[in-house]
């Protein structure tokens, strides 16, 4: 062999034992991303046998408050229609009537029973016990409750009684602290239940009317919904944390969009320009879909319970410290986090956009009244 062909090999091998040495890094990523895509496979694999057991509507006690209309007659729609026995509870009792005739309409058999009972929620808990235990001796224990009472006032926020707020808190709030109370016991006992909570639409313009609440004086009455409704969040992980694993009761907290009821309606005859054109930013939903994915939450016992990829990215851009159901939702959540927060950001940009314009024409306009 000459020097040259020895040369070359020398050359040769040295490139191939060094180039060894080159690849070894992508070699490790690759394996650690195959470790990670495993890892990943398998949590999504066992995640259901972790996850709650499905609770069976069909011969169910289900108790809807605020249940006459809206969103919340169409749960108990949804609930009847999946062979549940149904307790509306309702202020008004002409319209829970009317609602019950409705909700009959949809029985599967000739077992199943609405039962009406017309008191407010939010005034007297000694009342909501009583209602509560007349209606498990009529039906039975209470399976699942749903807390769909709660009302909304558009105004601007010096314009506002200070008993509007009071009032407020009391619907919205104790109007759900009190049936949860009076279920609670029975619930322990028997190691089984659902509580649901109706809570703050979750809508992508909200934290910009939340944030620009009292500078642009928007829809300020939803300072005091929003206080109320933070209460509720707390509540619900407070619950959930005491009842979740040692008696296998789920709390589901729902976030539905703008959707087309009777309180909307009522809504949109006081609501200022700002919300006017940040609201159509999105479509309004019909109650009887929004009503069939929230049932459909609180039946597998999630958490959160949203509608639409708005909602679905809100729900995961403030999950926090709330607990999670299953091993996917925490993952899709820690996945997901960076991307929505940076669509959050447009949206935002765009809705103080609208607020900025409209505060403009609004000066404007009191200028050329002015001069005129």
């Amino acid at each position: 062999m000459s020097s040259e062909e020895g040369l070359s090999s020398t050359v040769t091998d040295w490139l191939f034992i060094n180039s060894w040495w080159l690849l070894l890094p992508f070699i490790m990523l690759l394996v650690v991303a195959a470790f990670i895509v495993a890892f990943v496979l398998l949590l999504y694999m066992i995640s259901p046998l972790i996850s709650p057991k499905p609770l069976k509507l069909n011969g169910s006690h289900v108790v809807v408050t605020g249940g006459s209309s809206g969103i919340g007659k169409c749960i108990a729609i949804e609930c009847y229609r999946q062979g549940a026995f149904i307790t509306l509870v309702a202020r008004d009792e002409a319209k829970l009537l009317q609602a019950k005739k409705e909700v009959e309409k949809f029985a599967i058999n000739d077992k199943q029973v609405v039962l009406c009972i017309s008191v407010d929620v939010s005034s007297d808990y000694s009342q909501v016990e009583s209602v509560i235990k007349q209606a498990q001796e009529k039906l039975g224990p209470v399976d699942m409750l749903v807390n769909c009472a709660g009302t909304s006032i558009s105004g601007k926020f010096e314009d506002m009684d200070v008993d509007r707020f009071k009032k407020m808190m009391e619907v919205n709030y104790l109007g759900s602290v009190y049936p949860t109370r009076a279920v609670i016991t029975t619930m322990k006992e028997r190691r089984m239940g659902r509580i649901m909570f109706v809570s703050f639409p979750s809508r992508p313009d909200r934290p910009v009317w939340i944030h620009c609440i009292l500078p642009i004086q928007v829809r300020p009455a939803w300072l005091s919904r929003v206080a109320a409704d933070g209460d509720l969040f707390v509540l619900n992980v407070i619950i959930k944390a005491q009842l979740i694993k040692p008696y296998n009761i789920y709390v589901t907290v729902a976030y539905p969009p703008d959707t087309d009821t009777p309180g909307l309606a009522e809504e949109n005859k006081t609501k200022p320009l700002e919300t006017k054109l940040i609201s159509e930013t999105a479509g309004v939903c019909q109650p009887d879909q929004v009503a069939k994915i929230i049932v459909r939450d609180a039946v597998q016992g999630n958490f959160n319970s949203s509608v639409g990829p708005d909602g679905y990215m809100l729900s995961a851009l403030t999950c926090g410290m709330s607990p999670v159901t299953s091993i996917t939702e925490g993952l899709q959540q820690i996945v997901t986090m960076g991307l929505f927060r940076t669509i959050a950001l447009f949206y935002l940009g765009s809705f103080d956009s609208i607020v900025r314009r409209c505060m403009i024409q609004r000066e404007q306009s009191k200028a050329a009244d002015k001069t005129e």
